[in-house]
């Protein structure tokens, strides 16, 4: 064994683990931003949109609406997100989505700042109502038309006012002087209303083995790296 061979082996393993990690598409990022984004309170993210600057931050706080509307349980929405999804060439496509929402807020004691429901995107991170099929038994409901066998996957996903919530974004401030939290510096509008370790699981789509195996392919990858280059210095300053 020689240190080209070890380095080699740990540029391998850091490759099978971000190849790992980039399967779940956006969603890494989600988590990513979810840990890492600096908190200010609702006050400074106001402040910020009043001078126009361009700041990506996180704010925690209530979900609150003048306005709601009601779920099968009579459960006071602020938004809801409704996918039909279909297996295609090895992973989940959206085939179908409808949208409702209405005007909301995130509040903080009297400190309040709007959401931009519009932006949100794979940023939602919530609990999913899930049922699953195939394309032959809801026929009738696809607007697209698939192979009979093709597993699809309904997916709701939705806002209660009664939630607290974690949003992350960049304070903006209308012509009007109304701030609200939207995507910004290149980076989504992310709503989540999970406790951090829930949160991973649900953007992991519920799945433990594939992200264990990208963190330790990583780490290995990064330890054999380390290893290889200082054995070549060592052995490089003792010939």
């Amino acid at each position: 064994m020689t240190p080209l061979f070890v380095i080699a082996a740990g540029i391998v393993a850091i490759a099978i683990g971000s190849l790992l990690l980039r399967s779940y598409g956006p969603r890494v990022r989600v988590g990513r931003l979810l840990a890492v984004t600096p908190t200010v309170t609702i006050a400074a993210a106001r402040g910020l949109a009043s001078t126009g600057a361009r700041r990506y931050v996180r704010v925690d706080g209530r979900l609150d609406a003048d306005d709601v509307f009601p779920d099968e349980h009579d459960r006071p929405l602020v938004f809801r997100r409704r996918r039909v999804e279909a297996r295609l060439r090895g992973g989940w496509r959206v085939i179908d989505e409808q949208r409702e929402s209405v005007v909301f807020q995130l509040r903080e004691g009297s400190d309040e700042i709007g959401v931009d429901a519009d932006a949100i995107d794979e940023g939602l991170v919530t609990l999913v109502r899930e049922s699953a099929g195939t394309a032959a038994e809801v026929a009738g409901q696809l607007t697209s038309r698939l192979a009979p066998d093709t597993s699809i996957r309904l997916r709701i996903e939705q806002l209660s006012s009664v939630e607290h919530a974690v949003v992350l974004g960049m304070p903006l401030a209308d012509a009007e002087g109304r701030c609200r939290m939207t995507r910004g510096t290149g980076r989504p509008l992310v709503v989540c209303t999970l406790e951090q370790e829930e949160a991973m699981r649900v953007l992991a789509d519920g799945a433990r083995a594939r992200p264990v195996a990208a963190a330790v392919s990583l780490a290995g990858g990064l330890a054999l790296l380390v290893a290889g280059i200082g054995w070549a210095l060592v052995a490089g300053a003792a010939g």
